[in-house]
């Protein structure tokens, strides 16, 4: 009964919308159990990055529609691999997200591991937070460290590309091949284009797990026709056959490795010192001070007036031990 009830659910959650009926005063195009197709070019780019599921939507309202296109991937590394890819080379920096980009007539931004696409449309932040409420599956694990060890000196806008395996190599940087990357070992690389007085140079970042894997695969790379190759830690940065070979020895020379440590370590607090130990032994035998006196004083008091009370009855008789006589 279980399997046959699972069997009947499995088609509705792989087919729940990701967009909502209603974005801001538009509202959604057609049955939302019934979503536009998605056309994916470079299907084995995608399949890499860890595309999992899908969903393009068309908004109205009234004579105003735009489409949105949304794609839900493995984790947030491949969201920011799509988005280097899709944002496209005229896209302006956008505010709307930390990874946001607003390409002619729309916005592409990433939350986790999903990736959004606006065309002829530039949502609101509600109208974004009220989306990102609605969401399921979201992964927001950091992103990769590889961008930030691009040089950001005459690098090309909107040229980096994010390298996880073979075909986004072959699609990127065919001139590489992948059993040179060695993308078995854990590689992943960053790739971006700079400007130089005798030609554009295309710089290709390769990370890798440890510094010693690294090493190794530095003569594979310096065995390519034309490479300028250099390793800093695990990194391993690749020009291959630039026009100015000393203009691509600077910008190797701007590829530093920095190991980025970092320690949890306990924060001291008030109960970790001391004097404030010894302030607050000491007012807790204030309070105790104070409590018996108030205590002996309310008890003296009540025997106090219930003799003034029963005036002119025996008091009652004492109970002594005469301990003195033993």
């Amino acid at each position: 009964m279980k399997f046959l009830l699972a069997a009947l659910l499995l088609p509705g959650l792989a087919t729940a919308a990701i967009w909502p009926d209603v974005i801001g005063p538009y509202h959604r195009a057609g049955p939302r159990g019934h979503p536009m197709p998605v056309t994916l070019t470079d299907r084995a780019v995608w399949d890499e990055y860890g595309l999992k599921d899908s969903e393009a939507a068309r908004y109205q309202n009234g004579g105003a529609e735009f489409t949105a296109t949304a794609y839900r991937l493995q984790d947030p590394t491949g969201a920011l691999a799509a988005f280097q890819w899709q944002r496209g080379p005229k896209a302006a920096p956008s505010k709307l997200a930390a990874l946001a980009a607003e390409p002619p007539g729309g916005v592409l931004l990433v939350h986790g591991n999903y990736l959004f696409s606006f065309t002829g449309y530039k949502p609101t932040t509600p109208e974004l937070d009220a989306l990102i409420g609605s969401l399921h599956n979201i992964d927001t694990t950091a992103l990769p460290t590889l961008p930030g060890f691009l040089p950001a000196r005459d690098l090309v806008p909107n040229s980096e590309r994010y390298i996880i395996g073979p075909a986004s190599l072959q699609k990127f940087s065919p001139g590489i091949p992948p059993s040179t990357a060695a993308f078995r070992l854990g590689a992943e690389a960053q790739l971006g284009v700079f400007r130089a007085p005798k030609g554009e140079m295309t710089l290709t970042i390769f990370n890798y797990p440890t510094h010693q894997i690294a090493m190794q695969q530095v003569a594979g790379f310096e065995k390519l026709p034309g490479a300028v190759v250099k390793r800093s830690g695990p990194l391993v940065a690749v020009i291959l056959s630039p026009a100015d070979p000393d203009a691509a020895e600077r910008l190797l020379s701007q590829v530093r490795y920095q190991a980025d440590v970092t320690r949890d370590e306990r924060i001291p607090t008030r109960q970790d010192n001391i004097g404030w130990v010894i302030l607050n032994i000491f007012f807790l035998i204030g309070i105790l001070l104070v409590f018996s006196t108030l205590s002996g004083l309310a008890v003296g008091g009540f025997y106090v007036l219930r003799r003034y009370l029963r005036k002119g009855e025996e008091p009652e008789p004492m109970i002594t031990l005469h301990l003195e006589q033993r």
